[in-house]
């Protein structure tokens, strides 16, 4: 049985990491609910953005890009090239890996999936007004900025 917020002493309701890591949870529920709809995956997403905005990439600048680890970008990239969403073709420089390019199809697909990214940050932020959750923005991107590691790149 889970707590309701009735339920819920005032002093776990004032935490702000116990906020956040619910405030996260229905975010990646309603993101994912609207992706799993479309047959997609957040990864799919991270990928299709990283090349989109980034240009083609190797599998391993992929991960560096997105955070998702080398053993699963295999089948991140698997999925999307049976949609045609990407092409794998070998690197000109270093035959022995491959360089992975956005297709026409792969832009048509992130515009869908960014729509419904929207959306689902649209209901996520309902509750708030404009000006605050362009604050809420702010704050967020000053924690994780400020909570990054040295070693990696700002």
């Amino acid at each position: 049985m889970s707590a309701t917020p009735e339920h819920t002493p005032a002093r776990l309701r004032a935490i702000p990491s116990r906020l956040l890591a619910g405030a996260a949870a229905v975010g990646d529920r309603l993101v994912g609910e609207r992706l799993a709809a479309e047959g997609a995956h957040k990864w799919h997403f991270a990928v299709l953005v990283a090349l989109a905005e980034g240009g083609a990439a190797s599998q391993a600048e992929l991960s560096r890009r997105t955070g998702i680890y080398r053993s699963d970008m295999v089948a991140v990239l698997n999925a999307l090239a049976d949609a045609a969403c990407v092409s794998r073709e070998p690197d000109p420089a270093d035959r022995r890996r491959n360089v992975i390019t956005l297709t026409a199809a792969g832009r048509r697909r992130l515009e869908r999936l960014d729509r419904l990214i929207a959306e689902a940050q649209r209901e996520l932020l309902a509750p708030l007004a404009p000006a605050e959750q362009d604050e809420l923005v702010r704050l967020l991107t000053l924690l994780t900025e400020g909570h990054r590691p040295p070693h990696e790149a700002r």
